[in-house]
Protein backbone atom coordinates (compact mmCIF):
# COMPACT_ATOMS: atom_id res chain seq x y z
CA UNK A 1 0.00 0.00 0.00
CA UNK A 2 1.23 3.49 -0.85
CA UNK A 3 1.98 5.57 2.24
CA UNK A 4 -0.63 8.36 2.45
CA UNK A 5 1.71 10.77 4.25
CA UNK A 6 4.24 10.37 1.46
CA UNK A 7 1.54 11.05 -1.13
CA UNK A 8 0.76 14.38 0.52
CA UNK A 9 4.43 15.27 0.95
CA UNK A 10 5.48 14.54 -2.63
CA UNK A 11 2.45 16.29 -4.09
CA UNK A 12 3.01 19.33 -1.88
CA UNK A 13 6.62 19.51 -3.07
CA UNK A 14 5.46 19.51 -6.69
CA UNK A 15 2.74 22.12 -6.23
CA UNK A 16 5.11 24.46 -4.38
CA UNK A 17 7.37 24.61 -7.44
CA UNK A 18 6.04 27.21 -9.86
CA UNK A 19 6.08 25.71 -13.37
CA UNK A 20 3.91 28.09 -15.39
CA UNK A 21 4.29 27.66 -19.13
CA UNK A 22 6.10 30.81 -20.39
CA UNK A 23 4.40 30.50 -23.78
CA UNK A 24 1.10 31.16 -22.00
CA UNK A 25 2.19 33.69 -19.38
CA UNK A 26 5.17 36.02 -19.80
CA UNK A 27 7.63 35.41 -16.99
CA UNK A 28 6.47 31.85 -16.30
CA UNK A 29 9.32 29.73 -14.96
CA UNK A 30 8.83 26.76 -17.27
CA UNK A 31 9.67 23.21 -16.29
CA UNK A 32 13.40 23.36 -15.44
CA UNK A 33 12.92 23.67 -11.67
CA UNK A 34 10.29 20.98 -11.30
CA UNK A 35 12.23 18.76 -13.73
CA UNK A 36 15.18 18.81 -11.31
CA UNK A 37 12.93 17.66 -8.48
CA UNK A 38 11.43 14.84 -10.55
CA UNK A 39 14.83 13.74 -11.86
CA UNK A 40 16.30 13.63 -8.35
CA UNK A 41 13.30 11.65 -7.06
CA UNK A 42 13.49 9.06 -9.84
CA UNK A 43 17.26 8.78 -9.58
CA UNK A 44 17.04 8.20 -5.83
CA UNK A 45 14.38 5.55 -6.44
CA UNK A 46 16.81 3.64 -8.67
CA UNK A 47 15.59 4.54 -12.16
CA UNK A 48 18.04 5.41 -14.92
CA UNK A 49 17.21 9.10 -15.37
CA UNK A 50 17.78 11.58 -18.16
CA UNK A 51 16.79 15.25 -18.46
CA UNK A 52 15.92 16.13 -22.03
CA UNK A 53 16.58 19.88 -22.45
CA UNK A 54 14.21 21.67 -24.79
CA UNK A 55 15.44 25.24 -24.58
CA UNK A 56 15.78 27.89 -21.90
CA UNK A 57 14.04 26.63 -18.74
CA UNK A 58 12.15 23.96 -20.70
CA UNK A 59 12.77 20.26 -20.08
CA UNK A 60 11.45 16.71 -20.07
CA UNK A 61 12.48 14.07 -17.55
CA UNK A 62 12.75 10.41 -18.53
CA UNK A 63 13.16 7.72 -15.90
CA UNK A 64 13.55 4.09 -16.96
CA UNK A 65 13.19 1.04 -14.74
CA UNK A 66 14.83 -1.63 -16.86
CA UNK A 67 13.07 -4.98 -16.95
CA UNK A 68 14.71 -8.37 -16.86
CA UNK A 69 13.55 -9.03 -20.43
CA UNK A 70 10.68 -10.58 -22.34
CA UNK A 71 7.82 -8.36 -21.16
CA UNK A 72 5.88 -5.45 -22.62
CA UNK A 73 7.02 -1.89 -21.95
CA UNK A 74 4.77 0.71 -20.34
CA UNK A 75 5.05 4.51 -20.18
CA UNK A 76 3.56 6.66 -17.42
CA UNK A 77 3.26 10.09 -19.03
CA UNK A 78 2.33 13.42 -17.46
CA UNK A 79 3.00 17.10 -18.04
CA UNK A 80 4.96 19.37 -15.71
CA UNK A 81 3.73 22.75 -16.97
CA UNK A 82 0.72 24.64 -15.67
CA UNK A 83 -1.40 27.56 -16.76
CA UNK A 84 -1.17 30.94 -15.00
CA UNK A 85 -2.35 31.99 -11.56
CA UNK A 86 -4.23 35.26 -12.19
CA UNK A 87 -6.86 35.79 -9.49
CA UNK A 88 -5.57 33.00 -7.23
CA UNK A 89 -4.69 33.46 -3.57
CA UNK A 90 -1.54 31.61 -2.47
CA UNK A 91 -1.41 29.42 -5.61
CA UNK A 92 1.69 27.51 -4.45
CA UNK A 93 0.84 27.00 -0.78
CA UNK A 94 -0.22 23.35 -1.24
CA UNK A 95 -2.80 23.83 1.51
CA UNK A 96 -4.48 20.62 2.71
CA UNK A 97 -8.05 20.72 3.92
CA UNK A 98 -10.63 17.93 4.25
CA UNK A 99 -8.58 15.49 2.19
CA UNK A 100 -7.98 18.00 -0.60
CA UNK A 101 -4.68 19.56 -1.60
CA UNK A 102 -5.10 23.02 -3.13
CA UNK A 103 -2.87 24.93 -5.52
CA UNK A 104 -2.12 25.60 -9.16
CA UNK A 105 -1.47 22.34 -10.93
CA UNK A 106 -2.70 20.19 -8.04
CA UNK A 107 -5.23 18.44 -10.28
CA UNK A 108 -3.82 19.41 -13.69
CA UNK A 109 -1.70 17.44 -13.37
CA UNK A 110 0.76 17.25 -10.50
CA UNK A 111 -1.52 14.81 -8.69
CA UNK A 112 -1.00 12.39 -11.58
CA UNK A 113 2.76 13.08 -11.62
CA UNK A 114 2.96 12.34 -7.89
CA UNK A 115 1.09 9.07 -8.42
CA UNK A 116 3.52 8.02 -11.16
CA UNK A 117 6.59 8.89 -9.07
CA UNK A 118 5.36 6.91 -6.07
CA UNK A 119 4.31 3.97 -8.27
CA UNK A 120 7.74 3.86 -9.90
CA UNK A 121 9.50 4.03 -6.54
CA UNK A 122 7.34 1.20 -5.22
CA UNK A 123 8.03 -0.99 -8.25
CA UNK A 124 11.77 -0.28 -8.10
CA UNK A 125 11.88 -1.28 -4.44
CA UNK A 126 9.86 -4.49 -4.83
CA UNK A 127 11.29 -6.42 -7.76
CA UNK A 128 12.21 -6.12 -11.42
CA UNK A 129 9.47 -6.43 -13.98
CA UNK A 130 9.98 -8.38 -17.19
CA UNK A 131 9.30 -5.33 -19.34
CA UNK A 132 10.59 -1.78 -19.00
CA UNK A 133 8.71 0.90 -17.11
CA UNK A 134 9.22 4.46 -18.36
CA UNK A 135 8.20 7.56 -16.42
CA UNK A 136 7.98 10.56 -18.77
CA UNK A 137 7.40 13.95 -17.15
CA UNK A 138 7.05 16.32 -20.09
CA UNK A 139 6.99 20.00 -20.96
CA UNK A 140 4.54 22.24 -22.77
CA UNK A 141 1.35 20.17 -22.91
CA UNK A 142 -0.62 23.31 -22.09
CA UNK A 143 0.64 25.01 -25.27
CA UNK A 144 1.88 22.97 -28.24
CA UNK A 145 3.22 19.79 -26.61
CA UNK A 146 6.85 20.18 -27.62
CA UNK A 147 7.73 17.87 -24.72
CA UNK A 148 5.86 14.80 -25.91
CA UNK A 149 6.73 15.59 -29.54
CA UNK A 150 10.44 15.45 -28.56
CA UNK A 151 9.84 12.41 -26.37
CA UNK A 152 8.47 10.20 -29.14
CA UNK A 153 11.57 10.92 -31.21
CA UNK A 154 13.67 9.36 -28.46
CA UNK A 155 11.69 6.52 -26.92
CA UNK A 156 8.77 4.23 -27.77
CA UNK A 157 6.85 1.81 -25.55
CA UNK A 158 4.13 -0.75 -26.14
CA UNK A 159 1.54 1.32 -24.27
CA UNK A 160 1.12 4.46 -22.20
CA UNK A 161 -1.01 5.71 -19.35
CA UNK A 162 -1.43 9.49 -19.16
CA UNK A 163 -2.33 10.52 -15.61
CA UNK A 164 -4.67 13.38 -16.51
CA UNK A 165 -7.54 13.94 -14.04
CA UNK A 166 -10.29 11.44 -14.91
CA UNK A 167 -11.76 10.81 -11.44
CA UNK A 168 -10.22 7.33 -11.62
CA UNK A 169 -12.04 6.40 -14.82
CA UNK A 170 -10.14 4.72 -17.64
CA UNK A 171 -10.67 7.21 -20.46
CA UNK A 172 -10.13 5.90 -23.98
CA UNK A 173 -11.27 8.92 -25.99
CA UNK A 174 -11.10 12.70 -26.04
CA UNK A 175 -11.65 15.50 -28.54
CA UNK A 176 -9.03 17.19 -30.68
CA UNK A 177 -8.89 20.80 -31.83
CA UNK A 178 -7.94 23.11 -34.68
CA UNK A 179 -7.26 26.86 -34.64
CA UNK A 180 -7.74 29.34 -37.45
CA UNK A 181 -7.52 33.09 -37.98
CA UNK A 182 -9.87 34.94 -40.30
CA UNK A 183 -9.06 38.47 -41.46
CA UNK A 184 -11.68 40.57 -43.20
CA UNK A 185 -10.37 43.33 -45.44
CA UNK A 186 -12.19 46.65 -45.73
CA UNK A 187 -11.16 50.10 -46.89
CA UNK A 188 -10.08 52.86 -44.55
CA UNK A 189 -11.91 56.17 -44.88
CA UNK A 190 -13.04 59.14 -42.80
CA UNK A 191 -16.12 58.28 -40.78
CA UNK A 192 -18.04 61.09 -42.45
CA UNK A 193 -17.53 59.59 -45.91
CA UNK A 194 -19.29 56.22 -46.05
CA UNK A 195 -19.13 56.22 -49.84
CA UNK A 196 -15.32 55.90 -49.60
CA UNK A 197 -15.06 53.26 -46.85
CA UNK A 198 -15.68 49.55 -46.40
CA UNK A 199 -16.23 48.43 -42.81
CA UNK A 200 -14.08 45.35 -42.10
CA UNK A 201 -15.66 44.90 -38.67
CA UNK A 202 -19.16 44.79 -40.13
CA UNK A 203 -17.88 42.25 -42.65
CA UNK A 204 -16.61 40.14 -39.73
CA UNK A 205 -20.10 40.23 -38.27
CA UNK A 206 -21.21 38.14 -41.23
CA UNK A 207 -18.40 35.66 -40.54
CA UNK A 208 -19.54 35.41 -36.92
CA UNK A 209 -23.06 34.66 -38.08
CA UNK A 210 -21.66 31.90 -40.31
CA UNK A 211 -19.74 30.44 -37.38
CA UNK A 212 -22.91 30.47 -35.29
CA UNK A 213 -24.72 28.60 -38.06
CA UNK A 214 -21.89 26.06 -38.22
CA UNK A 215 -22.19 25.50 -34.47
CA UNK A 216 -25.91 24.84 -34.88
CA UNK A 217 -25.18 22.24 -37.59
CA UNK A 218 -22.57 20.54 -35.41
CA UNK A 219 -24.96 20.37 -32.47
CA UNK A 220 -27.60 18.75 -34.69
CA UNK A 221 -25.22 16.11 -36.11
CA UNK A 222 -25.17 12.52 -34.85
CA UNK A 223 -21.81 13.03 -33.16
CA UNK A 224 -19.63 10.42 -31.47
CA UNK A 225 -21.02 7.76 -29.08
CA UNK A 226 -18.55 8.73 -26.33
CA UNK A 227 -17.76 12.37 -27.06
CA UNK A 228 -20.98 13.81 -28.43
CA UNK A 229 -20.85 16.50 -31.07
CA UNK A 230 -18.01 18.67 -32.32
CA UNK A 231 -18.10 22.40 -31.63
CA UNK A 232 -16.79 25.74 -32.85
CA UNK A 233 -16.48 29.13 -31.17
CA UNK A 234 -15.05 32.58 -31.72
CA UNK A 235 -12.16 33.16 -29.31
CA UNK A 236 -10.49 36.55 -29.92
CA UNK A 237 -11.46 39.50 -32.12
CA UNK A 238 -9.71 42.79 -32.88
CA UNK A 239 -9.99 45.54 -35.45
CA UNK A 240 -10.17 49.24 -36.21
CA UNK A 241 -7.91 52.12 -35.31
CA UNK A 242 -10.06 55.03 -34.04
CA UNK A 243 -13.69 56.05 -33.68
CA UNK A 244 -13.68 58.43 -36.63
CA UNK A 245 -12.43 55.99 -39.27
CA UNK A 246 -13.80 53.06 -41.21
CA UNK A 247 -11.74 49.98 -40.20
CA UNK A 248 -9.57 48.48 -42.93
CA UNK A 249 -8.92 45.21 -41.11
CA UNK A 250 -10.54 42.92 -38.55
CA UNK A 251 -9.03 39.70 -37.19
CA UNK A 252 -10.86 36.81 -35.59
CA UNK A 253 -9.35 33.73 -33.93
CA UNK A 254 -11.58 30.66 -33.99
CA UNK A 255 -11.34 27.24 -32.36
CA UNK A 256 -12.98 24.03 -33.59
CA UNK A 257 -13.15 20.98 -31.30
CA UNK A 258 -12.66 17.84 -33.38
CA UNK A 259 -14.06 14.32 -33.13
CA UNK A 260 -12.20 11.13 -34.08
CA UNK A 261 -11.99 11.01 -37.87
CA UNK A 262 -11.84 14.80 -38.19
CA UNK A 263 -8.70 16.91 -38.59
CA UNK A 264 -7.63 20.46 -39.45
CA UNK A 265 -8.71 20.00 -43.06
CA UNK A 266 -12.27 19.34 -41.82
CA UNK A 267 -12.36 22.77 -40.21
CA UNK A 268 -10.60 24.43 -43.12
CA UNK A 269 -13.31 23.20 -45.50
CA UNK A 270 -16.05 24.42 -43.16
CA UNK A 271 -14.59 27.90 -42.67
CA UNK A 272 -13.73 28.19 -46.36
CA UNK A 273 -17.35 27.45 -47.24
CA UNK A 274 -18.50 30.27 -44.94
CA UNK A 275 -16.08 32.72 -46.57
CA UNK A 276 -16.88 31.57 -50.11
CA UNK A 277 -20.63 31.89 -49.57
CA UNK A 278 -20.24 35.42 -48.20
CA UNK A 279 -18.10 36.32 -51.19
CA UNK A 280 -20.79 35.06 -53.57
CA UNK A 281 -23.41 37.15 -51.77
CA UNK A 282 -21.40 40.39 -51.83
CA UNK A 283 -18.57 41.15 -54.27
CA UNK A 284 -17.18 43.73 -51.82
CA UNK A 285 -16.62 41.04 -49.21
CA UNK A 286 -12.95 40.09 -48.88
CA UNK A 287 -11.41 37.76 -46.32
CA UNK A 288 -8.34 35.61 -45.74
CA UNK A 289 -8.00 32.40 -43.72
CA UNK A 290 -4.81 31.24 -42.00
CA UNK A 291 -4.93 27.81 -40.38
CA UNK A 292 -3.08 27.51 -37.09
CA UNK A 293 -2.07 24.76 -34.68
CA UNK A 294 -4.15 21.61 -34.52
CA UNK A 295 -4.14 18.25 -32.76
CA UNK A 296 -6.11 15.07 -33.41
CA UNK A 297 -8.69 13.48 -31.15
CA UNK A 298 -7.97 10.29 -29.19
CA UNK A 299 -9.81 7.02 -29.69
CA UNK A 300 -8.22 3.89 -28.26
CA UNK A 301 -10.00 0.56 -28.58
CA UNK A 302 -11.39 -0.56 -25.24
CA UNK A 303 -10.50 -4.12 -26.19
CA UNK A 304 -6.77 -3.38 -26.39
CA UNK A 305 -4.45 -4.89 -23.73
CA UNK A 306 -3.61 -1.67 -21.84
CA UNK A 307 -7.25 -0.59 -21.56
CA UNK A 308 -8.40 -4.00 -20.35
CA UNK A 309 -5.47 -4.46 -17.97
CA UNK A 310 -5.85 -1.01 -16.44
CA UNK A 311 -9.60 -1.37 -15.97
CA UNK A 312 -9.14 -4.73 -14.26
CA UNK A 313 -6.52 -3.30 -11.91
CA UNK A 314 -8.63 -0.22 -11.19
CA UNK A 315 -11.55 -2.43 -10.20
CA UNK A 316 -9.24 -4.34 -7.88
CA UNK A 317 -7.92 -1.19 -6.17
CA UNK A 318 -10.70 1.38 -6.54
CA UNK A 319 -13.65 -1.00 -6.52
CA UNK A 320 -16.73 -1.61 -8.63
CA UNK A 321 -17.05 2.10 -9.38
CA UNK A 322 -14.07 1.90 -11.75
CA UNK A 323 -15.26 2.09 -15.34
CA UNK A 324 -14.45 3.23 -18.84
CA UNK A 325 -15.03 6.88 -19.70
CA UNK A 326 -14.10 9.72 -22.06
CA UNK A 327 -12.96 13.32 -21.64
CA UNK A 328 -13.72 16.54 -23.50
CA UNK A 329 -10.27 18.13 -23.03
CA UNK A 330 -7.27 17.35 -25.24
CA UNK A 331 -4.15 15.54 -23.94
CA UNK A 332 -0.78 14.26 -25.12
CA UNK A 333 -2.33 10.78 -25.34
CA UNK A 334 -3.41 11.64 -28.88
CA UNK A 335 0.20 12.26 -29.93
CA UNK A 336 1.35 9.01 -28.33
CA UNK A 337 -1.45 7.07 -30.02
CA UNK A 338 -0.58 8.65 -33.35
CA UNK A 339 3.02 7.47 -32.83
CA UNK A 340 1.83 3.88 -32.41
CA UNK A 341 1.80 3.79 -28.60
CA UNK A 342 -1.63 2.59 -27.41
CA UNK A 343 -2.65 5.19 -24.83
CA UNK A 344 -5.35 5.70 -22.21
CA UNK A 345 -5.99 8.28 -19.48
CA UNK A 346 -6.22 7.52 -15.77
CA UNK A 347 -5.85 10.01 -12.96
CA UNK A 348 -7.23 11.37 -9.70
CA UNK A 349 -10.34 13.46 -9.17
CA UNK A 350 -10.72 16.98 -7.89
CA UNK A 351 -12.01 20.32 -9.13
CA UNK A 352 -10.93 23.61 -10.64
CA UNK A 353 -8.96 22.87 -13.79
CA UNK A 354 -7.49 26.20 -14.95
CA UNK A 355 -9.65 28.04 -12.38
CA UNK A 356 -8.85 30.15 -9.32
CA UNK A 357 -9.71 27.35 -6.86
CA UNK A 358 -7.96 24.14 -7.95
CA UNK A 359 -7.60 21.05 -5.80
CA UNK A 360 -6.99 17.30 -6.06
CA UNK A 361 -8.30 14.53 -3.80
CA UNK A 362 -5.35 13.06 -1.89
CA UNK A 363 -6.96 9.64 -1.51
CA UNK A 364 -7.52 9.53 -5.27
CA UNK A 365 -3.81 10.23 -5.82
CA UNK A 366 -2.94 7.28 -3.57
CA UNK A 367 -5.45 4.99 -5.30
CA UNK A 368 -4.13 6.09 -8.67
CA UNK A 369 -0.57 5.22 -7.61
CA UNK A 370 -1.63 1.81 -6.30
CA UNK A 371 -3.51 1.08 -9.53
CA UNK A 372 -0.47 2.04 -11.61
CA UNK A 373 1.67 -0.38 -9.58
CA UNK A 374 -0.76 -3.24 -10.17
CA UNK A 375 -1.15 -2.41 -13.84
CA UNK A 376 2.61 -2.31 -14.44
CA UNK A 377 3.05 -5.66 -12.69
CA UNK A 378 0.42 -7.28 -14.87
CA UNK A 379 1.06 -5.51 -18.19
CA UNK A 380 4.86 -5.66 -18.13
CA UNK A 381 4.93 -9.32 -17.10
CA UNK A 382 3.28 -10.56 -20.29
Amino acid sequence: MIDRAQVAAVLADLVKIESINPELVAGGSGEAGIARYVANFLRAAGLKTHVQKLGRNRANVLGVLRGRGGGRSLMLNGHLDTVGVAGMENPFSARVEAGRLYGRGAQDMKGGIAAALLAAATLAAESRLRGDLVVAAVADEEHQSMGTRALIEEIKTDAAIIMEPTELEVATAHKGFAWATVETVGKAAHGSRPQDGVDAIAMMGRVLAGIENLETKLEAAAGHPLLGCGSVHASIISGGQELSSYPAHCRLSVERRLLPGEDASTFEREIDEIISQLGRQDKKFRARIVMGYSALALETARECPIAQTLLGCARKIVGASAKFGAQSFWTDAALLNEAGIASVLFGPGGEGLHSTDEYVLLEDVALCAETLVECAKEFCES
